[in-house]
């Protein structure tokens, strides 16, 4: 055993190294825009730099703003609030206020570490939100890749207490009106099963069929799941997780937008595309994402 979960930390390092090398490819040359304003490095809970958070909004502004939350992807082993800043500033400039946090991640502190830390987030918001231009009352969430399995299933177990009943964390009573699903995995009992890909193994710290049970999201969908947009590429890897789960929200009557980016001959219109702020086709569905969330503002 010691031995596998040294194979597994070397496959983090790799896909840490790997991502690294691309997300500084896509941001060289980026800096924050002028109007926006952004508190950093706001502590939210006990594990150092892990539980750090920052905050954007337009600049000027005065009270609070209907507010998005964003969970970073990075296949659970990867991913920093810093990777994601560009990103969430455009978010701001849409009107919103925008929460922009690291979390712990596997293989160091694996399963369900980041579900904690996800929790802790919200928990801080609804007690300090209004100090930082939160509005409490009008919250939306994003999610992608990895981030939009998290995002899923906290949204599950926010409207489900069976699901809830599950975990020994303590969660706020708190409505998110509207959540988008960027690029996401959601069915996990059914891909974990029988795969052997090094990093889901880490995530569950080598042994994904005692924990799968747990993360099992579909199984826990109902109705007051928050109505979603739920988007994918034409070459985004994990094309297929899309439909099928816009399919399952509307068979319980919930809202659900299912949306395709790209075409065949963009094959630059991938995996996360939407955090390359430069392309076209990522501003706009971050703007038709927003627009999403506008609709369930009253």
């Amino acid at each position: 055993m010691q031995q596998m979960r040294a194979e597994y930390a070397q496959t983090a390092q790799n896909i840490r190294r790997e991502f690294s090398k691309g997300d500084s490819l896509r941001d060289a040359g980026l800096s924050r825009p002028a109007d926006v304003a952004w508190e950093n490095d706001i502590s939210y809970g006990k594990y150092g730099k892990w539980n750090l958070l920052d905050i954007y909004y337009p600049k000027g502004t005065q009270g609070v703003l209907p507010t998005i939350i964003s969970v970073h992807g990075g296949a659970w082993v990867y991913g920093t609030k810093e990777v994601y800043q560009y990103y969430c500033c455009s978010l701001a400039q849409h009107g919103f206020t925008v929460v922009n946090f690291n979390y712990r991640l596997a293989p160091e502190d694996p399963f369900p570490a980041s579900l904690e830390d996800i929790n802790q987030v919200f928990l801080w918001v609804k007690e300090h939100g209004k100090e930082h231009h939160i509005d409490t009352t009008c919250l939306f969430a994003v999610g992608d890749s990895a981030g939009a399995q998290l995002c899923s299933q906290y949204m599950a177990m926010l409207v489900n207490p069976e699901f809830a009943a599950l975990y020994d964390f303590v969660i706020p009573e708190i409505t998110v009106r509207a959540v988008a699903l960027n690029c996401g995995r959601y069915d996990m009992a059914k891909r974990f099963r029988g795969e052997d890909e090094e990093k889901f193994w880490a995530y569950f710290h080598g042994d994904p069929q005692k924990f799968l049970p747990l993360v099992d999201t579909m199984s826990y969908l109902n109705a007051k799941f928050p109505p979603a947009f739920i988007m994918t590429a034409c070459h985004d890897f994990l094309r297929e997780e899309a439909e099928p789960m816009k399919q399952a929200l509307e068979t319980l009557g919930v809202e659900a937008e299912y949306h395709l980016y790209g075409s065949e001959d963009k094959k630059e219109i991938g995996h996360v595309f939407h955090c390359n702020i430069r392309l076209e086709e990522a501003k706009k569905c971050n703007d038709e994402e927003c627009a999403f969330f506008a609709r369930h503002i009253k």
